[in-house]
């Protein structure tokens, strides 16, 4: 499956979605047509696949930073989101942009619910931990703090900014969230002896 998903991945980013077809990527993953059939009967169900296993390993490292960030200060922790959210995007940027392309005619609101889950859970009980600052609203700060994340990173490759752009938009965006969690934190109280 990974041979399917990465030759899926070179014909999406060297044809596009609407060049992309079943047959050419099952010639560059070196699978009989009818063997890639069986997994995936048209161009949809494969991008559907694609997009799913995208996530899951986004919404993986975001866990595992999350996990990792535990406790601390609440500024440590939105630089680690927005550096490991930041990260996985540019790691492959073409992917990242044909993975984008690749949606727009998908109905995949299912695979960004199961994302979100995962993702607003992990964030939450990591905000919730904060060493010196909580919040009377967690859930609407959370989902304020992702999707302003998850909107400023895609806006990056819809403009196809070039990457000195990029990257003072990742140093600016950290800001912005610090600066907005600090506005609406309240300190968290000394704990008793």
């Amino acid at each position: 499956m990974d041979a399917i998903f990465e030759a899926a991945i070179q014909v999406l980013v060297s044809v596009g979605p609407r060049r992309l077809t079943t047959t050419r990527v099952a010639e560059r993953a070196g699978v009989s047509v009818g063997s890639m059939y069986q997994y995936f009967p048209n161009k949809q169900a494969l991008f559907y696949a694609l997009n799913e296993s995208y996530l899951d390993v986004l919404a993986a490292r975001i866990e595992t930073t999350c996990e990792q960030q535990h406790g601390a200060p609440v500024r440590d922790m939105i630089e680690a989101i927005v550096v490991t959210y930041w990260d996985a995007k540019m790691e492959r940027p073409e992917v990242t942009r044909a993975l984008y392309r690749s949606v727009a005619e998908l109905d995949n609101e299912p695979l960004i619910e199961a994302f979100a889950r995962r993702v607003d859970g992990a964030t939450a009980t990591l905000f919730a931990s904060a060493s010196d600052a909580s919040f009377v609203d967690l859930p609407g700060v959370n989902l304020t703090l992702l999707t302003t994340i998850f909107g400023a990173v895609r806006n990056v490759f819809e403009r196809n900014l070039p990457a000195s752009e990029a990257i003072r938009v990742r140093e600016q965006l950290i800001v912005m969230c610090e600066a907005y969690l600090a506005v609406i934190q309240r300190p968290v109280r000394q704990k008793r002896r």
